[in-house]
């Protein structure tokens, strides 16, 4: 049986051709400087799992990290490569690409070819769309290196989490018209309730992200799960981590965010 999964580098191609601006890139790379806590990464070792359409992998590189990128599909290489041609100072730089599952051990042995653990390894709403996200936190936190960060968002435990994951398999195995139709309601219903919790403006996105093209990732990303806020702290620090940081998702079934630091054994 085939397995259902959204396709998540289409997405990305059509937001980066149509929607992908130069302040958009500004505003990635102030947001990613901030996760960073503003430090010098120069000359660290960064792992970005599941990239998407590369913001984070082309401002770690930027900022001189020595990068390597992993993602599902092939689409997100292209992607990257498309990307790129906005950042004038990595026109002439490679950055090295793995394509295939976290979850699978020939994708993990390939991506030990460059580094066997990293100092950073980044993975931003990604780990819970892999169909197997434990074992994918498992696997992330491995690739670690003493006292380096593990940095992730999951998506947050609701009781509407369920509703959800039915509504994203539903748009998944649905015609192209039905899709459509979805996306345009649930658009404004996001919009108002986000703005009904918030009071804040829905379009305003951060990461130089863009609320249309989110709302297609979010209607459509399948495979779905998802955590509590403690869930993720008390798994991860069982594991041999330290929390640094979290941040509780703005909306209920939005992502919680972390960095961990691993404890030198």
């Amino acid at each position: 049986m085939k397995k259902i999964a959204y396709d998540f580098g289409e997405n990305w191609k059509d937001y980066s051709l149509h929607a992908l601006k130069h302040n958009n890139i500004e505003q990635s790379m102030s947001d990613f400087k901030i996760l960073m806590n503003n430090e010098n990464i120069s000359g660290k070792t960064f792992l970005d799992i599941g990239f998407g359409q590369g913001l984070s992998l082309l401002n770690a590189t930027t900022l001189g990290a020595k990068t390597v990128g992993c993602d599902i599909n092939p689409k997100c290489k292209e992607v990257l490569e498309l990307n790129k041609q906005k950042y004038p100072a990595l026109k002439d730089t490679t950055i090295p690409v793995v394509v295939g599952s976290i979850t699978e051990k020939e994708t993990v042995e390939r991506i030990k070819t460059y580094n066997n653990k990293f100092d950073i390894v980044h993975s931003w709403g990604v780990l819970h769309h892999t169909g197997k996200m434990w074992k994918s936190i498992d696997i992330c936190s491995d690739l670690v290196n003493n006292n380096g960060e593990l940095i992730i968002s999951i998506y947050n435990k609701h009781w509407s989490s369920a509703s959800w994951k039915l509504i994203k398999w539903f748009y998944n195995i649905s015609p192209q018209f039905i899709r459509w139709f979805m996306i345009k309601i649930f658009y404004l219903i996001i919009m108002i309730a986000k703005f009904l919790v918030t009071m804040q403006n829905p379009l305003k996105k951060e990461r130089g992200m863009n609320f249309y093209y989110d709302i297609i990732d979010w209607i459509g990303g399948y495979p779905y799960e998802y955590a509590t806020l403690d869930e993720i702290t008390d798994y991860i620090c069982k594991k041999g981590y330290v929390l640094i940081s979290k941040k509780k998702a703005q909306v209920p079934t939005g992502c919680n965010e972390f960095i961990f630091r691993r404890v030198e054994s």
